[in-house]
């Protein structure tokens, strides 16, 4: 049922922002988030990207503070990357518009005096990544004493980032009397055991289940054997489907990236396509969000650094050059199109190193993602010996990982070959008299 944000206790103020921003009906974690967060309650939300959770803690926190007031902040919201923090900022911006409240934005990548000198003029609001925040805090700018709202946002993405004693380390310094809120796409086992020691009789906030993709986003996936088959199949979508408008291409790493990135470089130009890794510099990262948010290019190719933070409501396609291997970052990746009540398609290609990957996936969201066949004008290409071995190498590494004893491809292999070899005499005897013990070469058997 929609509900309009009239329905909440919010002031002018921030109903102007709301209807400047273009909305005008809450989404599901918003209608079930903003009652307990504005009655002040602790609240754990699970809930994929795309579903406007950001605006769920942002807007009744901004109720709660209503106006600027003393130098230092009273609301602290922990993200897992600077890409995200920004994407947060410009939320908090867009529906503060009206108000005098003042934020700032902590992360790594930039040198900190600007930041520290935007805190010493007075601030309300800090959105940061753990590390920075830490960072400041030590150097003794930043004063936890009046903060009374802490938000961890994408809370898995940060416990598979390693912040789990950064985050501890925070929650330490800033004062035990607070309202905390807690924002994940998935309930992992971090998650569970970051929750009990972060929040206090929660209300728990499950818009779908667990890690299910937005039923907005219709799922493709194709096994394809190699890279350069792959690229032939991006080529082939890209020629083909003219409903592509807004493409993201995320890939497993940087190299890759810039292999794809090069590619499509060639066929279109570099005006059509950015590439976003985190070997890239921080000016030029924002610089080519940027440019993809504006419709300045069509296509951005981009490492996990991307899969969350990049908000674009108009993301008609996500292709998965490869599949991720932590598997959660699969809904994050396919969140970034379908969003805002909009549709979208997401592809995987998946190679026969990927298959375990895959059915991880499926297990994770509780559906099978539809195999299509390759088109048949697509070439395929013979794998080279060297990807061959490779992809060998990491299916003995699952293979490992499900079930310790197992040895290896080349043992088994060895082993068959130990069972095919054929008997001579001497191992014929010792099978019938068993193996004569010798001294200094001497049989000692009874004569």
């Amino acid at each position: 049922m929609a509900v309009p944000f009239d329905d909440f206790k919010f002031n002018r103020q921030i109903l102007n922002a709301i209807a400047d921003a273009g909305y005008t009906e809450a989404t599901l974690i918003q209608q079930k988030a903003i009652p307990p967060i504005l009655n002040g309650q602790d609240v754990m939300g699970i809930a994929q990207t795309g579903t406007g959770k950001t605006a769920a803690y942002v807007l009744p926190i901004l109720m709660k503070l209503k106006y600027a007031q003393g130098d230092d902040a009273r609301a602290l919201i922990l993200a897992p990357t600077r890409e995200l923090a920004l994407q947060i900022e410009e939320n908090i911006k867009s529906f503060a518009i009206y108000t005098d409240l003042r934020v700032v934005t902590l992360y790594g990548g930039l040198g900190p005096k600007t930041q520290i000198e935007i805190i010493q003029k007075g601030v309300d609001i800090i959105v940061a990544t753990p590390g920075r925040f830490l960072d400041i805090y030590l150097a003794g700018h930043i004063h936890p004493k009046p903060l009374q709202v802490l938000v961890l946002d994408e809370a898995d993405k940060m416990m598979d980032m390693g912040f789990m004693p950064q985050i501890n380390r925070i929650l330490e310094v800033v004062p035990r009397k607070r309202q905390n809120l807690l924002f994940s796409a998935t309930m992992s086992d971090k998650v569970q055991l970051l929750s009990g020691n972060f929040l206090e009789f929660p209300t728990v906030i499950e818009v779908t289940p667990q890690a299910t993709p937005a039923q907005t986003v219709t799922q493709n996936l194709y096994h394809v054997p190699n890279i350069k088959t792959k690229i032939n199949l991006l080529k082939n979508l890209l020629d083909k489907s003219e409903d592509i408008t807004k493409l993201i291409i995320f890939c497993k790493t940087r190299f890759a990236a810039e292999d794809v990135y090069k590619f499509l470089v060639r066929k279109y130009d570099e005006n059509q396509v950015k590439v976003l890794h985190a070997n890239k510099g921080q000016n030029t990262r924002i610089n080519s969000i940027n440019a993809f948010k504006n419709d300045e290019v069509k296509i951005l190719v981009a490492t996990d650094v991307a899969a969350r933070g990049l908000d674009v409501s108009d993301v008609s396609h996500v292709i998965n050059f490869d599949v991720p291997i932590v598997i959660e970052d699969y809904v994050h990746r396919i969140g970034r199109t379908g969003r805002a009540f909009n549709t979208g398609v997401a592809i995987t290609f998946c190679n026969p190193a990927e298959e375990y990957y895959i059915e991880k996936i499926e297990k994770l969201i509780r559906q099978y993602i539809p195999l299509k066949e390759l088109p048949t004008e697509v070439f395929v290409e013979a794998t080279p010996y060297e990807e061959r071995q490779e992809q060998a190498r990491e299916i003995d590494m699952q293979k490992r990982r499900e079930d310790p004893d197992f040895k290896g491809a080349f043992h088994e292999k060895k082993e068959r070959a130990e069972k095919k070899k054929p008997v001579g005499h001497s191992q014929k005897l010792a099978a019938k008299y068993g193996k004569p013990k010798t001294t200094r070469g001497k049989s000692i058997r009874k004569k």
